[in-house]
């Protein structure tokens, strides 16, 4: 799968730069000016990767990095922090609220690229006997059981693997053509329509305990797995 970046800066120039190198280093990219903008685009499909600038307008990088890593639909997403400032302290301030990585102004883009690099193979990958459970839908490998609350789903072998991907994926979309090389495999007789036609029996075995909403549609592009919503809050106001 290739991953996606989202750049959040509000310098034209120096988002037109990041782009280009993140896209000729093989990586998918949006870029946005602003936290607000990052917002949206979040809300649609979680990224891969954050590029994140310290100063923005409105919201600094700051702020908003502390918003993402107080969410649990957003906390796990890596943030490499891109600012001006020097300071230890400023890097200490951008590690202990959570980035992943820090690079200051000016950067060479190789080094940007090494740092992207280093950064997506530190993520873990889902452990195949490891218990999956998002909004209290329980998934165990062990025993191919899904449960909700007590109650037990019941789901063909088809509907139990593409559930369980994208349980160990959640809010990324993915087309029919990847979820068919992602959970058929060398299937080469399926095809689209059979995802669709999955999806439709997941959804029905998901409806007898209300989490059929789980799995979305996402018109043109495929489908995901989405249990909760990210709304933007001052430190101030309510936990989300």
């Amino acid at each position: 799968m290739i991953a996606t970046v989202l750049i959040v800066e509000d310098e034209p120039a120096i988002q037109e730069l990041i782009a280009y190198n993140v896209q000729h280093a093989g990586y998918e990219c949006i870029g946005v000016d602003n936290a607000e903008m990052a917002l949206a685009v979040i809300k649609d499909a979680l990224p891969d990767l954050i590029i994140l600038d310290w100063m923005l307008p409105q919201m600094s990088g700051i702020e908003f990095a502390r918003i993402l890593r107080s969410n649990e639909r957003t906390r796990r997403i890596p943030i490499i922090m891109l600012t001006a400032r020097t300071e230890e302290e400023d890097k200490v301030t951008a590690l202990e609220i959570g980035a992943d990585d820090y690079i200051t102004k000016p950067f060479s883009p190789r080094e940007l690229i090494a740092r992207i690099q280093a950064v997506l193979r530190c993520l873990p990958s889902a452990a195949c006997d490891e218990i999956i459970e998002i909004d209290g839908l329980r998934l165990n490998p062990a025993d191919h059981r899904v449960t909700c609350s007590g109650a037990v789903i019941e789901l063909g072998p088809t509907e139990y693997r593409l559930l369980h991907f994208l349980m160990t994926h959640p809010e990324r979309v993915y087309s029919r053509d990847q979820l068919l090389h992602q959970v058929w495999g060398d299937q080469v007789s399926a095809e689209g329509r059979t995802v669709d036609v999955h999806i439709r029996r997941l959804r029905k075995a998901l409806e007898s305990v209300s989490k059929d909403e789980c799995i979305q549609t996402v018109r043109g592009t495929g489908y995901r797995f989405s249990a909760t919503a990210l709304t933007i809050v001052k430190d101030s106001d309510a936990d989300i």
